[in-house]
């Protein structure tokens, strides 16, 4: 009997967490803050990647602070518990994240809002595949109806915004980059998240970040000092420490499938940012879209609640 206990433990051990209404209401807020990240970007007067490097510049000290405040410490009696493991996992994903923001940021200018937003996110589908694999278990028929409409709304929310050109096409690919980066990243900060609370997690990765994109920034000689700061002071707390902060919390409490599924409230609250701001504007194929994406995770949350 004794032999076939750590083998019902592990088997334990990789079954997704069961999604909780907080939760459920954090990840679709912080997809809310994080839509208004390329707004944000377009007012900065600084380069692309200089306002990701303000972004998390910003944010850094902040979260540091909230961290410290809340008792942990990075070494001592509860630091004392991170592996070498955790701290390159940690590591590696702030360098992944500042990878995607460059690129991202990079790829915002040269699309539309709802574009870059729905490529930036197309974890929308990898990461729910990730954490099938992960379960080694195929999805039930609710969460595949849930995808199928999820993707159906993607396809329809990007189609007609979308313009076959250089410029475009341009922009899309490098937001494609990022979504591949920011999946990565998600991979990396739900294993963290196991061990690590979520406001220490996200200020170790955001620091880890903070040379990457200084590096880079430099690297494609932009211009880094701003004269107006309301845009990237925004950028930082509203994308960084709201979005990201609530983004952290839901990762230890979602599974990849409702995670990734609310990645696609950012397109929605982008295309009508865009819509209202820079008059790119909406037809009845982008709100039947979100309304696919709508009863996508209605679906999934009230199936988890069952």
């Amino acid at each position: 009997m004794h032999p076939r206990s750590p083998e019902r433990k592990t088997v334990a051990a990789q079954k997704p967490p069961e999604p909780t209404a907080l939760a459920i209401v954090a990840v679709i807020l912080a997809n809310v803050a994080l839509a208004f990240g390329p707004w944000f970007v377009r007012l900065a007067d600084v380069g692309p990647v200089s306002s990701a490097f303000w972004r998390i510049t910003l944010a850094a000290p902040l979260l540091a602070g909230t961290a410290l405040a809340t008792g942990w410490r990075p070494f001592g009696a509860n630091g004392a518990n991170l592996s070498r493991l955790l701290w390159g996992m940690i590591a590696l994903g702030g360098i992944c994240f500042a990878a995607d923001l460059g690129s991202w940021h990079l790829g915002i200018l040269r699309t539309t809002l709802a574009n870059a937003t729905l490529f930036g996110n197309c974890a929308i589908l990898m990461f729910p595949i990730y954490g099938f694999l992960v379960s080694r278990a195929w999805p039930t028929r609710i969460q595949g109806i849930a995808l199928a409409l999820a993707t159906a709304g993607a396809i329809l929310l990007m189609g007609r915004s979308y313009q076959l050109d250089s410029r475009h096409l341009a922009g899309d690919m490098l937001c494609l980059l990022a979504g591949v980066l920011y999946t990565a990243y998600f991979i990396l900060m739900a294993r963290a998240r196991t061990t690590l609370a979520p406001i220490p997690a996200l200020a170790l990765s955001t620091m880890a970040s903070v040379l990457p994109l200084l590096i880079f920034a430099q690297a494609l000689g932009e211009q880094m000092w701003p004269t107006h700061w309301g845009p990237l002071i925004g950028l930082a707390l509203v994308s960084q420490v709201i979005g990201q902060g609530l983004m952290i919390f839901a990762l230890g409490k979602l599974p990849p499938l409702v995670v990734g599924l609310a990645l696609l409230v950012q397109p929605m609250v982008a295309a009508t940012i865009g819509w209202t701001v820079y008059g790119e504007k909406l037809g009845l194929a982008d709100l039947f879209g979100a309304s696919l994406v709508a009863v996508a995770l209605v679906l999934v949350s009230r199936r988890a609640r069952d």
